[in-house]
């Protein structure tokens, strides 16, 4: 599990282990990471720890390999990773953070975890996005945002992706016995957004914090997914709450969605594909 070293995402990764799951977690610092592993441990969780900073394309293929020597199977990948910046910064492959780190890097961790995944079947992909897809629009003549940025653009279209992304995923792995569905995890007290925030979040984050979720709750749709038997042979949906819910039109654009794949095996150097 990406991401899984605070608020959404160790959360996650406890009520997986309180259901017996031996759960892998991803984060930036391995002492963060170790130390969010021990809390989870002292419950009687079993868990592993894994370090990559997924904004590289080099670290996400040095990650996938480490989980896939750790693994000889594997059951769940849930993507979880993401972050908002209200600037623009740049990732040491020259893409643009946000949409490197919300997209390309569970796209790439995603394909080169599948062989695997599909070996594993029946196994699943639960990737977080968030109810700013509705707000989202896939720029093709600007994904990058370098003609003109907007952190809050950058990021309605990177969730936006993310369910474009699960819904070609399901689409591919048809009749595989491996699912792909995403979700919104709702409105949860994190620390997201606070490495480089907006003025407007800074403002209202603490008028709004009393009636955000708990990370436990925030957590509760991704647990699902990734564990429960009533979802097991569901695939290619959007989730909020632990349930099926509409997203945006544009998410469903099955054509923008074949095209984004395409766009993104060539941004991560992956071989472009036929679609099967």
């Amino acid at each position: 599990m990406t991401g899984g070293t605070g608020g959404i995402g160790l959360a996650t990764a406890a009520g997986l282990a309180g259901l017996g799951a031996r759960v892998g977690i991803v984060g930036r610092d391995r002492a963060r990471a170790e130390a969010a592993a021990e809390r989870v441990r002292a419950t009687g969780g079993r868990v592993d720890v894994f370090t990559a900073d997924v904004s590289s394309q080099r670290e996400v293929r040095r990650l996938a390999q480490e989980v896939l020597a750790a693994y000889a199977r594997l059951d769940v990948l849930v993507n979880n990773v993401g972050g908002f910046w209200a600037t623009q910064h740049t990732t040491e492959d020259g893409l643009e953070r946000t949409f490197a780190i919300n997209h390309l890097a569970p796209f790439l961790l995603t394909n080169l975890l599948l062989p695997r995944l599909r070996a594993s079947a029946p196994a699943r992909v639960v990737t977080v996005s968030s109810g700013a897809q509705a707000m989202g629009r896939i720029d093709f003549d600007d994904l990058q945002g370098e003609r003109s940025y907007s952190g809050q653009r950058a990021y309605n279209q990177s969730k936006l992706a993310n369910v474009m992304f699960t819904y070609e995923l399901a689409r591919r792995l048809e009749r595989s016995g491996v699912t792909a569905n995403t979700l919104h995890p709702g409105v949860v007290r994190t620390g997201f957004g606070q490495e480089d925030s907006g003025g407007w979040m800074r403002v209202m984050l603490p008028l709004v914090r009393p009636f955000m979720k708990s990370p436990a709750r925030g957590a509760e749709t991704s647990v699902y997914l990734a564990s429960s038997p009533d979802v097991a042979d569901v695939s290619g949906r959007y989730f909020a709450n632990s349930r099926p819910r509409s997203s945006s039109r544009a998410s469903r654009d099955a054509a923008a969605a074949a095209r984004l794949w395409q766009v993104s095996m060539d941004l991560v150097g992956l071989p472009v594909d036929d679609g099967a």
